[in-house]
């Protein structure tokens, strides 16, 4: 994000800015699909382990985060 920031205030090429935007939707879509998969891996697996409204309650909290990454 600093480095967008520079950019712009270098008032670099827009095309060169927007390549650069891409990178960094493609960067952080990747870091949210790795840290959905780790939370379905360790917590909603534990909650699901433990059984009761625990376990109801992170399926739908992973549930209504995906759904979240697939909108934006």
């Amino acid at each position: 994000m600093r480095g967008l920031r520079r950019l712009v205030e270098e008032d670099t090429y827009c095309i060169d800015v927007l390549t650069q935007v891409s990178a960094l939707t493609k960067a952080l879509q990747s870091f949210a699909l790795t840290m959905m998969d780790d939370c379905l891996h360790s917590c909603v697996a534990d909650a699901i382990a433990q059984g009761g409204d625990q376990a109801q309650d992170k399926i739908a909290e992973a549930s209504q985060a995906i759904a979240r990454m697939v909108r934006a």
